[in-house]
Order: C-alpha cells, then sequence, then structure tokens
C-alpha cells in the first residue's frame, strides 16, 4: 500500500513538474535563431529546443506533443522573449518561421541583387547567381532570347526563409516583375523594352528625364546609331570581371555586344533591373528629335537634351566649363 502511494506521489510530482515546465517560459540569452530541417523528428525538435535554452524541458516538449498531436513544421524560428514550451510548440505547429526582409533598389544589375541576398543571409551570392542563369525558363515566354534573368527581377522589398532555395526566390521576384508589367500596359516586345528602360535606369535618377532619354535611344536606334551608353560598357567590364571602378580605353575597345559604342542596337540583354518609371519611360518615350544628352552640371541631377551634334557639344562645353569651375573656384 505505501509502495503504491509513493508511486502515485511520484507521478504526481512528475506531473507538477511537467506542468511546470510547460507553462513556466524559459529565457534564453539574447535572440536566438533554430533551424528545424524537415524530417526531424520531435524528439530531436525538443532536444535542439532545450540546448539552445528556448524551453526548460525536452520532456514536457514530448510530453506535449504527445497530447495535442499535430504536425512541426521545418524552417528558421526566431525567439528573442521568453516563451513557454507550450508557446513554443504552438508556434511550431502553425509554421510562425522568421522571415528575412530583402530590399532590391531599382536599377540593382544581377551581381548586386545576388549581394544583397548573400547579406540577409538567406543564399550564398554564388548559388543565386547559377540559378539566375540556369532558370531562363521563368521568362521564356517573355524574353526566349534572354541569357539570365537580368531586367526581369522586380525591384522591391521582399521576405524570404532561410530555407528557401535560390529557384524559390526567383519565382517570387519574376512573378512580382509579370504584376508590375501588366499594371503598366506592357504585354509584348519584353525583349527590347526592358533592355531598354534597363539603359534608361542607369542613365538618370530623375522619373521627369526618363521619357526624354528614352526617346534619345529609340530616336538613335531608328537611325542606325550607336547608343553610346557608359553603362552598358560598365556592364560588359563586370561582365568579364575586370571593372575597376572608372571606364577605360580599352573598355571602350574591348569587343563586347554590350559595349554600345561599337555595335550598333541594343545591348543582347538588359544591364540592371528597371523600376516602374523607367519601363514606363521605354514603353512610352516622349515624342522628341533628341539624339544626345549630357548631365547638367548643376547637381540637380538632370540632362541636357540636344538634336544637333554642334547643341550637344555646346552642352559637353558647358558642363566641362561648369565642372572646372566648381573644382577651381
Amino acid at each position: 500500500m505505501k509502495r503504491a502511494l509513493s508511486v502515485v506521489l511520484l507521478l504526481l510530482l512528475a506531473g507538477c513538474l511537467a506542468a511546470v515546465s510547460l507553462m513556466l517560459p524559459a529565457r534564453p540569452s539574447g535572440e536566438a535563431l533554430v533551424e528545424i530541417a524537415p524530417g526531424m523528428r520531435s524528439r530531436q525538435i525538443a532536444a535542439l529546443l532545450a540546448s539552445r535554452g528556448i524551453i526548460r524541458s525536452k520532456y514536457a516538449f514530448d510530453l506535449w506533443r504527445l497530447a495535442r498531436g499535430g504536425r512541426l513544421q521545418a524552417g528558421e524560428y526566431r525567439f528573442a522573449d521568453p516563451a513557454s514550451t507550450i508557446q513554443v510548440y504552438s508556434r511550431l505547429r502553425r509554421g510562425d518561421v522568421y522571415f528575412r526582409t530583402v530590399t532590391i533598389p531599382e536599377g540593382y544589375n544581377l551581381f548586386e541583387v545576388a549581394q544583397a541576398i548573400q547579406n540577409a543571409h538567406v543564399a550564398s551570392k554564388d548559388a543565386f547567381l547559377a540559378a539566375a542563369r540556369k532558370d531562363v525558363n521563368l521568362i521564356a515566354d517573355l524574353d526566349p532570347k534572354a541569357p539570365d534573368l537580368e531586367g526581369y527581377l522586380f525591384p522591391d522589398t521582399y521576405r524570404f526563409q532561410k530555407m528557401q532555395t535560390p529557384d524559390q526566390m526567383l519565382a517570387v521576384m519574376v512573378h512580382r516583375f509579370r504584376q508590375a508589367v501588366a499594371a503598366i500596359g506592357l504585354t509584348s516586345n519584353y525583349h527590347r523594352v526592358v533592355i531598354v528602360a534597363s539603359l534608361v535606369e542607369k542613365e538618370t535618377p530623375l522619373a521627369a528625364d526618363r521619357p526624354l532619354v528614352a526617346s534619345v535611344f529609340t530616336n538613335r536606334l531608328a537611325k542606325g546609331m550607336p547608343l553610346m551608353t557608359d553603362p552598358a560598357v560598365i556592364y560588359a567590364a563586370m561582365l568579364a570581371n575586370r571593372y575597376r571602378g572608372t571606364i577605360y580605353e580599352s573598355d571602350l575597345q574591348a569587343d563586347s555586344p554590350y559595349n554600345t559604342y561599337r555595335h550598333a542596337g541594343l545591348p543582347p540583354g538588359p544591364i540592371c533591373n528597371p523600376g516602374l518609371a523607367s519601363l514606363r519611360a521605354a514603353l512610352h518615350p516622349a515624342q522628341t528629335d533628341y539624339l544626345y544628352f549630357v548631365a547638367d552640371a548643376d547637381g540637380s541631377g538632370h540632362s541636357r537634351f540636344a538634336a544637333t551634334l554642334a547643341d550637344h557639344e555646346r552642352n559637353v562645353s558647358a558642363y566641362r566649363k561648369a565642372r572646372g569651375e566648381q573644382a577651381h573656384p
């Protein structure tokens, strides 16, 4: 009788301890990021959480799992505040995973997007670039000539899980591109429009000037004139892994299809991922007779446009003079 009573008391004590472990919050030391891999068993998850100080007892977690049932979701979880075992279990059951924010500004090229992805610790730069070259099927219906996904990764703020693959992230970005261009009425000729938009994006920071810059490119293409745009030359150097922060004569002479000084027509693909204003400008360029433009030296970001070479040379001379006056007051 005494032995039976002792067993009952021990069971009651164990139950009380389990209840305490379930209800009282654990206090991890600072932020804790925990990865629950696909296929992990409940006991493995409990042991991992206990070892990181997320829960008080792996045994209490197992007991609650047996009592409540349900499937625990794989993913990366962030624990920063004290939480009870019941609260932790609930988060894993509903898949309340941690998302990392990645902001892609307008005009980022593929290399910069990949670096932003790596900086957010969701994938390596090399893995992302490899996937962007492999996954061209994502835009096969839009641009069968595309060598990679450059130009089609829409600039936006994204939320990705660490366990998402680069292929999945790229699919999200391309889907966002499709939504954006559909909203502005782009339904065909994606190859030309996106390339022109990428050039416009890199040539001017001001939305007001973009339709005018697009008109210059449109007019030069119509006349068979080389576009002679420096950002494309820079992109060619980046592709060859030889860009040194400025344009050298060797860059202007390089026999790259992206060298718009040596080759007339459009480069073979976009040179960055343009935003909505540049896409609109490429889709609806201003109606002008402009063939040239140069940055205005007043620091406003605007450009000066010209229809003749003589007018352009005067604008260039004024630009150089103003730069000289600013450098030597």
